[in-house]
């Protein structure tokens, strides 16, 4: 039996001459072959995957309009005009408004920023912010991490005689006919134009964000090293929105992380203090599953402001506050995910089981935890899921999806029942009449061509490689491979044929399993699952024969070392 009960487990099957990767590159053929496996192909891209530089990042004066939104906001700063900076309420929005906003601070802008509240103001930018920044006598709004879909908010700009730039990385919505619906913005800085050249259009608002406040300074002749200094949250967004950490993006990852060991955020230094981390050994972990949520949790049930004013805090005790502020947020956003999960859970058992594409009403759920719930029951079902809630007058929509479902492209079959949608493949947006519920749950169930073999979760096994073949230098070499995440997941190894020694389960939540394992050549290590210790030892009973899909790892314990395996998947022998 298996976690993931009818999960299949695949091994990876790609071609190279593994040994000649190796010596080149100075690493073990295992690691060689993982590569390979990530689909890098070709002596450039494995240097650059494996030992890239700050230096190899791509020029950002290859997005399109960026020199020209640029130098609008040079001659913007230079004549004094106020400018607005409007965000949005997620982690990639907060960071990507903290950029722009010291960015121009810097160079001298008279800036200020609002980010929208979720329930009271939705996604993006609206028409009340816009008739209220009129009403300020704003004189251009640059956005960040939206304004791609707004193209009647900004047309109500432009009348309002408001320069606007747009900064944001959500795909671009079309016509009927598949033409690209651009809003009337002075200008459009986002990599997912069709006429944008930018080599790697896989990259967040925040990291968006970031190339403009490059641009900006080599043009007031701000020095380069404060730029780099920023790149830290450029990497907490990419890690925070789940983009694939491949190409760029592994790169802003990988050196945001050492930079953040050496931060000088009081803010950020003090929320990886109160959540019990060593900032000088974050990982992307850390900042997905931990850090982010703290984050992300300010605007999921108060105000994103909140978070936005600790990366900005200057004086120690108020960033503790703060920092104690939002773990607190994000402990009850945990407890309010769980209770609307087992409702979703339930709701899927009892009602719609059936259906290819998961639509559930969940009324009284907190609309902010409404993805998160939808992340999970896609984990559950390995289907494609909309989690609906009642928001302020209208039904508010959360999706998450499968790799053979790409969700925008389906919504876009059915936008003529939304008031506003968005998304990218793997995760979306709406809002809509109540009315339309049903229809929407039937229409893209009918539009849907997912066959069953798409709902059958693929386990994919890196190396099928023996205990034997662990050492400490193979585990510290694995580290190269890192940042693991979205699209460079952490590799993973199989065993066959272990023998179970003992067992222990540990954890005043019973949640850790210690096994005491044993190979076919004799050897004996230790094993460590983390998952339901009773329900594991319910299950296993009277059986001592297992397969595994692992990772190795060390157990440090009182000044000793021992390899071990953390078991990600297991079957046991009937």
């Amino acid at each position: 039996m298996s976690r993931n009960g009818q999960a299949i487990w695949m091994l990876q099957t790609k071609r190279a001459d593994f040994s000649a990767i190796a010596e080149r590159y100075h690493i073990s053929p295992v690691t060689a072959r993982i590569i390979r496996n990530r689909e890098v192909i070709g002596e450039q891209e494995i240097e650059r995957y494996l030992y890239g530089t700050k230096e190899e990042l791509y020029d950002p004066h290859l997005l399109k309009d960026m020199d020209s939104a640029v130098e609008i906001l040079r001659e913007k700063i230079q004549t004094g005009m106020r400018i607005r900076i409007v965000g949005d309420y997620d982690i990639d929005g907060i960071c990507s408004t903290y950029l722009l906003y010291q960015g121009l601070l810097r160079c001298g802008a008279k800036v200020d920023y609002q980010i929208p509240e979720r329930i009271r103001d939705g996604y993006g930018i609206n028409e009340s912010i816009i008739r209220q920044a009129s009403k300020e006598e704003i004189d251009t709004i640059i956005t960040c991490d939206n304004g791609i879909a707004a193209f009647e908010q900004i047309g109500i700009a432009r009348e309002l005689g408001m320069t606007v730039l747009i900064t944001d990385h959500h795909e671009v919505p079309q016509r009927e006919d598949g033409e690209e619906l651009l809003p009337p913005a002075n200008a459009i800085v986002n990599p997912k134009q069709r006429s944008c050249h930018y080599p790697f259009a896989g990259i967040c608002g925040g990291v968006v964000a970031y190339k403009l406040v490059q641009v900006l300074y080599e043009k007031f002749g701000v020095p380069r090293k404060e730029w780099e200094e920023m790149l830290e949250f450029a990497a907490i967004a990419t890690v925070g929105d789940v983009m694939c950490l491949q190409d760029e993006n592994r790169i802003l990852v990988r050196w945001g992380l050492k930079q953040i060991a050496k931060t000088q955020s009081i803010g950020l230094r003090k929320l990886v203090e109160v959540c019990g981390l060593d900032i000088r050994a974050l990982s992307a972990y850390h900042i997905g599953f931990v850090v982010g949520p703290c984050l992300n949790a300010s605007g999921r049930l108060q105000t994103a402001k909140l978070a936005l004013e600790l990366l900005l805090c200057k004086e120690e005790n108020t960033a503790i506050q703060i920092a104690e502020k939002l773990r607190e947020l994000n402990e009850e956003r945990k407890t309010m995910t769980q209770q609307g999960t087992e409702e979703a859970l339930r709701q899927v058992e009892e009602q719609y089981k059936d259906d290819s594409v998961l639509v559930i009403f969940l009324p009284d759920c907190h609309e902010s935890v409404a993805g998160i719930i939808a992340g999970r029951v896609r984990e559950a079902w390995n289907r494609p899921t909309f989690v609906l809630t009642r928001g302020e007058g209208c039904i508010k929509g959360s999706g998450r999806s499968i790799e053979a479902y790409h969700m925008y492209r389906e919504m876009c079959g059915v936008q003529e029942l939304f008031l506003k949608f968005g998304g990218h493949p793997m995760a979306a947006g709406f809002s809509m009449e109540e009315c339309y519920v049903e229809e929407f749950r039937r229409r893209l169930n009918e539009q849907a061509t997912l066959t069953p073999q798409d709902f059958i979760p693929k386990i994919w096994i890196d190396v099928a490689m023996p205990l034997e073949y662990i050492t400490e230098n193979l585990i510290e070499e694995l580290k190269l491979l890192e940042p693991f995440g979205q699209g460079n997941e952490k590799p993973q190894f199989a065993q066959k044929n272990l023998h179970i020694r003992s067992v222990r389960v540990l954890g005043k939540n019973h949640n850790a399993v210690k096994l005491a394992l044993v190979t076919e050549n004799g050897l004996a290590m230790d094993g460590m699952l983390f998952a339901d210790g009773d329900r594991f030892l319910e299950e296993l009973g009277e059986q001592r024969q297992m397969d595994v899909v692992y990772y190795p790892d060390i157990n440090e314990y009182n000044g000793r070392r021992e390899l071990q395996i953390v078991i990600r998947e297991y079957k046991l022998h009937l």
